[in-house]
């Protein structure tokens, strides 16, 4: 599964300056929520999952890689995280740490087992392999089981940053989605980044160029766990809690419709992705089990209507890059 790349704009100084343009007017909005009167848990928890997203379009809207288990990172990472956290009392900068290096090292296992593999089958590896976890984390006596870990201290982080605010706690998340996309778009748009793009089109042709590819997708699968792992020790803070929902395939699937649904290639199309579903998944919460209906009749409305998601179409339409 591919990007659709039919139109795809050269990266030019024009383009790079559309870019800035929008990734100011996007800090700007989302610095100003807290005095908007909007809900900053909504938009907190939408951060984390907007970044899990864009961590995934890394990997198969520029590497042309499709993961159904990325999932795996971000409760790994939470898991991680919640225990530094509750039981070894670690301030909240190092229990960020070591959900990342928890992720960092869980993605360098799992993708040398499945990065080998092409296609379908690279998808059903990373498939299993994340409800192998599951299946871990439901038995190992640190998840404690179903409960999950609760009661997470939010603490201070460098001491001085007291998270237990919510306005504190919203721009300390705000920051680290900033600076978790900004590194994304940073490694787009450098040399690996067009490596990449040009494995995602014609493999065969990069290797005849004498590009080892697997060497670049192992570390495209790489960054991109690390960095879902980072989402997900942001959003323990959010939460307070770490569950089994986090490593769920369905978890995975979420997050697959997100980069869907927003623009599958493109540079905020994951971003706005997760805004949609996860505020459908709050204002729609009266619905009960329907929400996941009328998740499903959108997808398949955005695939008929949409093909290059919401902000691939607006790109698209206006000859700019997104």
């Amino acid at each position: 599964m591919t990007a659709l790349t039919d139109d795809t704009l050269p990266m030019t100084p024009r383009a790079m300056r559309d870019e800035m343009i929008v990734f100011v007017v996007m800090a700007l909005l989302l610095a100003s929520v807290p005095f908007s009167g909007i809900y900053p848990f909504f938009v907190m928890q939408a951060l984390c999952f907007a970044l899990l997203a864009c961590a995934f379009n890394l990997l198969i809207g520029y590497g042309g890689l499709l993961s159904f288990g990325h999932a795996m990172f971000m409760g790994t990472a939470g898991y991680c995280s919640a225990h530094a956290l509750k039981v070894w009392a670690l301030p909240p900068e190092l229990g960020i740490l070591v959900g990342i290096v928890a992720a960092f090292g869980l993605s360098l296992i799992t993708g040398y087992i499945s990065i080998r593999r092409q296609g379908i089958y690279f998808s059903m590896i990373t498939l299993a392999l994340s409800q192998l976890l599951y299946f871990i984390y439901l038995q190992a006596p640190f998840t404690h089981g179903e409960d999950g870990i609760q009661g997470i201290p939010q603490g201070h982080m460098f001491g001085v940053l007291d998270l237990s605010k919510p306005t504190v706690l919203y721009y300390v998340v705000l920051v680290g989605f900033l600076a978790g996309f900004l590194l994304i778009y940073r490694i787009i748009n450098s040399p690996f980044g067009e490596v990449l793009k040009s494995i995602r089109e014609n493999e065969p042709r990069a290797i005849s160029l004498g590009y080892r590819t697997d060497q670049y997708k192992f570390l495209a699968f790489v960054l991109s766990g690390t960095l879902a792992g980072f989402a997900g020790a942001l959003k323990v803070f959010v939460a307070q809690n770490a569950s089994l929902t986090d490593v769920h395939w369905s978890m995975s699937g979420e997050v697959v419709l997100m980069t869907l649904v927003g623009g599958l290639g493109t540079i905020f199309g994951p971003v706005v992705g997760a805004f949609v579903i996860i505020a459908m998944q709050q204002y729609l919460a009266g619905f009960g089990q329907w929400v996941t209906v009328i998740q499903g009749s959108i997808f398949v409305i955005c695939v008929l209507t949409f093909r290059r998601g919401l902000v691939g179409e607006v790109a698209h339409y206006l000859r700019r890059s997104l």
